[in-house]
Order: structure tokens, then sequence, then C-alpha cells
């Protein structure tokens, strides 16, 4: 079996503890890959419901500190918490509008009353969504990992052009360092191996910000005024508010994040060649669902597996699951010292958008590969594909295209992620299970049957 052909000393890959200094940076690595997902949420409910600036930095110094929390969680595992995956958490987008909607009503104190609920609700509905992971057969599993690498796109190129809305959006300027950074990751990765190699991202984004500084893209402002110490205190804002539509409201939300964590974890598994079964999937829920309702408490919002370190798990070759809790640990500690935050924050966009076109590219490229094992000349498995990509790239294709449906159905088909899982999923029993009039091919039945097993999961 491949999971065996690459252990080394009956140790997968996956449970592999480097050398300290390699931690470090691999961690630091996924970190800097990540944080522009972390700090955008607070910035956009800030800008929707009028917060002072004061209570953003607050918040997002909580969310780096939560967001090391529910990584370590998720990588490290406690009990029956975590995936024990290389698995980085980061803030749900999928939770932004509902939060907005409650927040005008009812402020940071409902929010977080929700967003309490709706935790507590997932850690006790993962072992019974977990059952359903024969429903994601490499058929539709593929389709959604691709999905989640194309959805990522629009995300790394409105960075590459200095971020949507910014002041030189879409200057040749912005645009030329971006792909500065790529050319830079590329010649790394071709010219260098082994170590080197492995933190071509790493090395893109710091070459990249020292370019920009010396051009003037680069504003290390906001270092100098930040406090050198800041603990992050539960109810910071006050006791949470407990209201039924916001808790219900919420709870769908972290009804798609079971979806899209599922996916990142067979992706994650599809990677690193390690085995998925349904209890993995529980402990990866657990993980989201806990943190999530830490997080209301420790004044953050919802959780969910962060796709593009799933690509760069992908592109750097390092599995090891103590490098992402490495990575937690340095997001604690930003949390705690807010001029690491700030540091880390003065990374330009452009600079972030051209590393983020290689790691999102990478997922979608893990989801061809496990289509590669599908029998595609069978025309229903042809349009499973066909049809769930559709429904997943018209949120990044057409934003705008769901607005005239009730908000209910805009939660869900408003992310990719979800729209291509949902699509896939009902489309497979259509086609594959339900009212099957011939066999399948040996390839086929055997991928849409036995699902737990991992090499045909992933």
């Amino acid at each position: 079996m491949a999971e065996q052909t690459r252990r080394e000393g009956g140790v997968h890959p996956v449970d592999r503890v480097l050398p300290p200094g390699r931690m470090i940076a691999y961690g630091l690595q996924h970190v800097l890959a990540m944080y522009a997902g972390i700090v955008a949420v607070p910035l956009i409910l800030a800008t929707a419901i009028g917060l002072p600036q004061e209570q953003v930095v607050y918040i997002i110094n909580a969310s780096f500190f939560m967001c090391g929390v529910a990584t370590l969680l998720q990588a490290v595992g406690v009990w029956k918490f975590g995936a024990r995956l290389p698995i980085v958490q980061g803030t749900t987008f999928a939770s932004v509008t509902p939060m907005i909607l409650i927040g005008e009503a009812h402020g940071l104190q409902g929010i977080y009353g929700s967003i309490i609920v709706a935790g507590l609700l997932t850690v006790l509905a993962a072992p019974y969504f977990s059952k359903l992971l024969k429903l994601f057969p490499p058929v539709v599993a593929g389709s959604v990992i691709t999905v989640i690498g194309i959805s990522l796109m629009p995300v790394a190129i409105n960075w590459a052009a200095g971020g949507a809305g910014s002041e030189g959006f879409g200057s040749p300027g912005n645009i030329g360092m971006a792909f500065a950074v790529l050319l830079v990751i590329l010649a790394i990765t071709r010219i260098f191996r082994g170590f080197v190699g492995r933190i071509a991202v790493l090395l893109g984004l710091v070459i990249g910000t020292a370019a920009a500084a010396a051009l003037g893209m680069a504003d290390f402002g906001t270092v100098g005024e930040a406090a050198w110490v800041r603990a992050n205190l539960p109810f910071h804002f006050g006791p949470p508010e407990f209201y039924l539509i916001p808790i219900i409201s919420m709870t769908l939300v972290m009804l798609i994040v079971m979806v899209e964590t599922t996916a990142d974890i067979l992706a994650i598994g599809e990677i690193t060649e390690k085995r998925i079964r349904p209890d993995d999937v529980a402990r990866g829920l657990r993980a989201d669902g806990l943190s999530t309702a830490v997080a209301g408490a420790f004044n953050a919002f919802p959780f969910t597996a962060f796709a593009q370190n799933v690509g760069l798990v992908r592109f750097s070759g390092v599995k090891s699951r103590f490098v992402v809790a490495t990575g937690g640990v340095i997001l604690l500690l930003m949390g705690f010292f807010p001029k690491l935050a700030a540091l880390v924050a003065s990374i330009p966009l452009p600079v972030l958008g051209g590393a983020g076109l290689v790691l999102f590219g990478t997922v979608a490229a893990a989801g061809i590969q496990t289509l590669s094992r599908v029998d595609l000349t069978d025309n229903r498995n042809l349009i499973i594909v066909a049809v769930s990509v559709a429904f997943g790239i018209i949120p990044a294709a057409v934003p705008d295209f769901y607005d005239g449906f009730p908000e209910a159905v805009r939660m869900i088909f408003e992310s990719g992620i979800t729209a291509a899982s949902v699509a896939a999923i009902v489309l497979n029993l259509a086609f594959n299970i339900l009212g099957r009039r011939e066999p399948e091919p040996a390839s086929t039945a055997d991928a849409a049957t036995h699902a737990p097993e991992p090499e045909e999961v992933l």
C-alpha cells in the first residue's frame, strides 16, 4: 500500500517530528500564507456594522490567538477532538453575511452568543455528520477538491492587483510585484532541492516584501504603533446574548463549515496518503465546533480548515502535522504580541497574491489527481464532474448571481465549495447509487462502493 511504503521507521510522514529549525521555518510559511484570511473577516464585519478602530484591533489580535488554539487542537488533537492532520484553522468567510445581519440587530454580544451555541451544536452533530463520508467517493471528492482550488483563485488575483477597492488596484506596479514573487518561487523550486526548495513560498514572501519596502510599496508604520503585549480576555465586549433566529442562522453556517472541513480533510488525506476514516472526520468536525464555541467566548469568529494551507502542504511536500502545530504556536504568539501580528500584516497584498497563485493552483491540481482515478469514459461520472464544477465556479465568476434568492439559499450556494459539494453528492446519488440499472466498470464501482478505504476514498 502507498501509505505503508512511504513510512520511515514505522512513522507516517503526517506524524513525523522534524528538527526545530525546520519546524519553525515551515510553520512560519503556513502563517504567512494564511494571515490575510484571518484579518479580512474582522475588517469586513467592522466596516459593515461600524465598529471603532480600537475594537477592530482587539478582534484581530483575538483572531490570531484563537486561530493558534484551533490549529493546535486540530493538528495535535486532544481525546476525541482534532483530526491529527496538517490542517490550519482560520476564520470562515461563510459567517460574514449572517454576522453582519446579527450585528446590526444585536451587536457583538448577539454575534458571540449565536457563535457559542452553534459551535456546541456542531460538536454534538459531528459523529452523525461523519457517517456521510460514504457520500464522498473519488468522483465527488475530486470534483470538490478541484473547486476548492478554482474558487480560491479570484482571491489570489485580487491580492495580486492590490486588493479589491484599494487605491491603485490593478496597477502595473502591483501586478508586476505579484508576478515577480511568482517567478522567485518558481525559480527557487526549480533550482533548489531539499529544505530550501520546500520553503520556496516563505522565501518568495520575504524577498518580495523586502523588494516592496525598497520600492515604497510596504508600510511598516503600524508595527511602531502596536502594543508590545496584550492579553485576550474572555467576554471583552460584555456577556453573550442569545436570540433564536441568530442561533439558527449561525447553525446553518456551521453546517456549511462541516461540508467544507470534510472536503479539506479528504484533500489532506489525498495529499498525505493518509487513511481517512469516519472517526477522523468526526474528530476534525468536533475540533471545528469546540474551537468555534471557545472563539465566541474569546472575541473571535467561527473556524474552518483553511484551503490555502492545503495547497501549501501539496506544494512543499511537508506533511507533518507538527509543522502545522508550530504554525499554531506562532499564531498564539501573534495574539499575545501585537507588534508581531502587525509585522506579518505589513506584507503587501501583491506579494501574497504571487504566492497565492501557486498555492491555490496546487489545490486544484490535487483534485485533478483524484479525478484521474475515476472512470470518466462513463458519461455519468463525466456529468457529475462537469455540473458540480460548474456550480462551484458560479459564485467566483458572478458573485451577485444569487442576490435575488432568499438568504437561506444564498448562504449555501454563494459558497462555491458547498455548492459543488451539494451538486456532486446529489448527482452521484442519482446516477451511481439510486436506481442503478447496469454494473459499473470495476474501477468506478470500487470507487463508489468502497469509500472508507484509503486509496479509494482519496
